[in-house]
């Protein structure tokens, strides 16, 4: 099972069936088209940055890395929030995202 919060943890403890579904629907809409698994999952980092999902940016980013994408295409979709939600969101995000990638790339050396 993949690493999640405690709150996710719990949640998916207490109903498994709605964490189920939420994931068949997820699976779904990314098989419904055209776009690559790395592709929907940096969108989807640059919608979680603009909402300043933490638990949605460390998801996305996760995903994304694992699916292929470089470090520098994961920071490019967080500066192309820049224009959208400003220069201390994107920053926030930035920070998240450096974090986690920093720990990523250990993990794979």
């Amino acid at each position: 099972m993949k690493k999640f919060s405690d709150a996710l943890t719990s949640f998916i403890e207490k109903y498994p069936e709605v964490w189920e579904a939420h994931e068949k629907t997820g699976n779904l809409i990314h098989t419904s088209g055209p776009l690559d698994k790395k592709t929907c999952h940096l969108i989807q980092l640059g919608m979680a940055a603009s909402a300043q999902l933490h638990g949605a940016v460390r998801s996305h980013v996760t995903q994304a890395f694992e699916a292929g994408a470089t470090p520098e295409e994961i920071y490019h979709t967080v500066l192309l929030t820049l224009n959208t939600v400003g220069f201390p969101k994107m920053i926030m995000t930035y920070s998240w995202v450096r974090e986690l990638l920093e720990r990523l790339e250990n993990e794979e050396h």
